[in-house]
């Protein structure tokens, strides 16, 4: 299993123990009082515990990624640390609050159980919703922050992808340009061994034809010397029968 599988299924775990604080923190340990919340917090605390641990290893399995992958598992593992602090910051708020039905009705009925004056209930509920509000906007905030993270890695793998094509093509037209240059040597060679064929070719053939002249000329002369001599066996023969028909 690669590197960036790891940090996944480590991911997995990290969303599973996650959504089982936030549960203990928005659920249970509200609706609940003595030991029991304070069993429950504990359980939280080492619900977190082990998210800590989780979140070490995927730090770890992210030095066996490769570079492209490893700067967009960065900004998914700091979104990580993001929401594993503001689940250690609501469980301090919540084992920190005094078990109740709820905030609003815990201030709306008065630390000793007593009415308040309407201008009091609605001061203190406006301080609450003042706080909710807050609350949500840095909610907000937080996730703009991690949405702005993963723009900024995407954008930084884009611009990496875009340098590394860039990286490609020059090669390629580097590549292409000695390979014109090899073609323009090669062409230059073939015509130069053209020209020198043809060259060769002109010379043996004028070295044939002189040879076939030289021995045209041979022959000739061989036939008039054979002529010559025909004719001199032919004229002593004529001389010696007339000699002949002379002494008969």
């Amino acid at each position: 299993m690669s590197g960036s599988e790891l940090f996944e299924s480590y991911e997995n775990d990290f969303s599973q123990i996650s959504a089982s604080i936030g549960n203990k923190i928005n659920k249970t340990i509200p609706s609940q009082a003595g030991e029991k919340r304070k069993a429950t917090t504990r359980a939280a605390e080492r619900e977190i515990e082990e998210a800590e641990e989780i979140i070490e290893q995927m730090e770890m399995e992210l030095l066996n990624t490769q570079q492209s992958t490893r700067t967009r598992l960065q900004a998914r593992l700091r979104g990580h640390k993001s929401d594993l602090e503001k689940l250690k910051r609501d469980l301090k708020r919540a084992s920190s609050r005094v078990s109740g039905p709820t905030d609003r009705e815990e201030l709306l009925a008065g630390t000793n159980g007593t009415d308040l004056d309407s201008a009091s209930m609605d001061q203190r509920a406006r301080l609450l919703t003042g706080t909710e509000t807050l609350a949500d906007s840095s909610r907000r905030l937080q996730d703009s922050h991690r949405i702005a993270l993963e723009t900024e890695t995407i954008g930084a793998n884009v611009l990496e992808d875009i340098r590394r094509q860039r990286e490609q093509i020059l090669h390629s037209r580097n590549t292409l340009m000695e390979a014109d240059s090899y073609i323009d040597k090669a062409q230059r060679t073939l015509k130069g061994m053209a020209r020198r064929g043809f060259i060769y070719f002109i010379l043996f053939y004028l070295m044939q034809t002189n040879r076939m002249i030289t021995a045209v000329i041979i022959i000739t002369l061989v036939a008039l010397i054979l002529f010559v001599l025909y004719l001199r066996y032919y004229i002593y023969m004529e001389n010696m029968r007339i000699i002949s028909d002379i002494n008969s």
